[in-house]
């Protein structure tokens, strides 16, 4: 899809979650569906499929998300797998949590960590952050094992790598 229409849905998205008053909730669990939706070949096939009926696609995305999100997210998400943007969806959900970390004049900082953060690890990561960046950041975090340890994150361009792997593949290349 060009970056146009990219741009329409997460736009449009936006401004239904932020009338809803629910645009914090709504951009942190769409942020999470985009993440689970790349890892997992068989939700990313189930939602894409043409031959699957496009109400089909919904009612699973109702049946993932039901319980878990809020209605709106659920929603949002099956409108546009109903569209038969089932495939765009990822970058859909990046451009709106980027519309909603601009609105709040925050730079989004996506983190990777082999475990789930606490609330107050991730304030102190979001304020290490700010600080080596000189930027206010909207954290959002994503569980990668793959890492081992430690985090990876990016803030716009900058990517700070603090990873067990990369150190571990550091001391390899070494000896």
């Amino acid at each position: 899809m060009s970056d146009s229409r990219i741009d329409g849905y997460a736009r449009g998205l936006f401004e239904i979650a932020r009338a809803e008053g629910t645009i914090d909730e709504v951009e942190d669990e769409l942020f999470r569906f985009a993440r689970s939706y790349e890892a997992s070949d068989a939700l990313r096939n189930a939602l894409t499929d043409e031959m699957i009926p496009a109400g089909k696609r919904q009612a699973i995305v109702e049946d993932l998300l039901g319980g878990k999100a809020t209605s709106t997210t659920t929603q949002l998400v099956s409108m546009v797998v109903g569209s038969g943007r089932g495939r765009d969806l990822p970058a859909i959900i990046d451009k709106l949590v980027e519309r909603a970390s601009n609105s709040k004049n925050l730079e989004l900082a996506e983190v990777r960590s082999a475990v789930a953060l606490t609330s107050d690890q991730q304030d102190r990561l979001k304020a290490a952050l700010a600080n080596a960046t000189g930027v206010e950041v909207n954290l959002k975090v994503v569980i990668d094992p793959s890492i081992l340890g430690g985090i990876v994150a990016t803030v716009g361009d900058v990517v700070i790598d603090g990873s067990v792997r990369t150190r571990v593949d550091q001391l390899k290349s070494r000896l």
